[in-house]
């Protein structure tokens, strides 16, 4: 296509059509689409494309008008995917076409929830490592073989391709992609607007054995979780805080995890590990001391962890997220 225009870096589109997922598209359009004036000029421009003709019809009843068609399409330097209208339902050729179109002039391509189907059948991720809601892996897995699947995830990113699981992950992916492009506190902001966490680590596992916790476990033990927050750079053992909230060791293990989802230990290294992300995105200080802030003990502890639980390195890390942090 020598005579196709090059990517906006800064163009977000999202593909719209018949039997549109109306959540995953509201998520597009609330990270992307609104007006952010304290952002700046550099911020992202939205629109919304269908290579079906319309009136399109939304889940819920709503009908969706666009903005453009292929033309479109083809200036975005990110494409939004949205729930796709059913696991089992083909993808029509002219749109797995156009998504594949995109992603080789360089655009990058996210699929929300159920819209990974729509990747999958462009083969964007064949060999690759995608995720999606857990209702649908087995089906994805079944059609789609050479997909790599993360069962246990929020999201995936593999640079220019990445996927969300559940409806909800998918402010999570957006809010990594705003964090890519402009930065920490640019996250942090939108996540304020749109009151949801700044940052759930993509590798945190879509369920948990108790949601919602009961209300004497959480009365009892959020004050200590508030404590370990504010004291991550302590040692904690089992023993002490057990009895800091006069629980037995073997009580106090079980309404943790009724709590939490997770152990002590599994939750302090989390809690850790966000605190040195913190540090890293925002300071310019050594990769020691950072490690000795967030609990880590020594530089060579806090290296083993971010291998282990983010795939990558400190430093490798901070030249991602920290360069335009201000």
């Amino acid at each position: 296509m020598p005579n196709a225009p090059s990517p906006d870096p800064r163009l977000v589109v999202a593909l719209a059509y018949e039997g549109l997922c109306t959540f995953e598209l509201g998520v597009a359009v609330e990270v992307f689409g609104l007006h952010r004036p304290e952002m700046g000029p550099d911020w992202y421009r939205f629109a919304v494309a269908s290579l079906e003709p319309g009136p399109l019809r939304a889940t819920g009843g709503l009908t969706v008008a666009v903005d453009g068609g292929a033309d479109l399409l083809a200036q975005a330097g990110t494409v939004v995917v949205p729930g796709w209208r059913g696991a089992e339902e083909p993808v029509p050729d002219a749109i797995a076409e156009a998504i594949r179109a995109a992603h080789d002039r360089g655009a990058r391509v996210l699929s929300l929830c159920s819209g990974v189907f729509v990747l999958a059948a462009a083969g964007l991720l064949s060999g690759r490592t995608a995720t999606t809601h857990w209702r649908y892996l087995d089906a994805l897995a079944r059609r789609y073989p050479d997909i790599r699947l993360a069962r246990d995830v929020l999201y995936v990113d593999e640079g220019q391709v990445l996927t969300a699981a559940g409806s909800a992950a998918g402010i999570d992916l957006c809010l990594h992609l705003v964090r890519r492009d402009f930065g920490p506190l640019a996250a942090n902001a939108v996540a304020r607007r749109l009151v949801v966490p700044p940052h759930r680590d993509g590798a945190q596992a879509q369920i948990v054995e108790r949601p919602v916790p009961l209300p004497h476990e959480g009365a009892r033990l959020s004050p200590l979780l508030d404590r370990l927050r504010r004291s991550l750079d302590h040692p904690h053992t089992i023993a002490a805080m057990a009895n800091s909230v006069g629980m037995s060791e073997r009580t106090f293990l079980r309404r943790f995890k009724a709590l939490t989802g997770t152990t002590p230990g599994e939750w302090l290294r989390d809690e850790r590990l966000r605190r040195a992300r913190e540090l890293l995105e925002t300071t310019l200080q050594p990769i020691e001391t950072i490690a000795v802030a967030s609990g880590f003990g020594c530089a060579g502890s806090l290296r083993h962890h971010f291998r282990e639980r983010l795939g990558t390195s400190p430093v490798a890390y901070r030249r991602r997220f920290a360069r335009k942090a201000a």
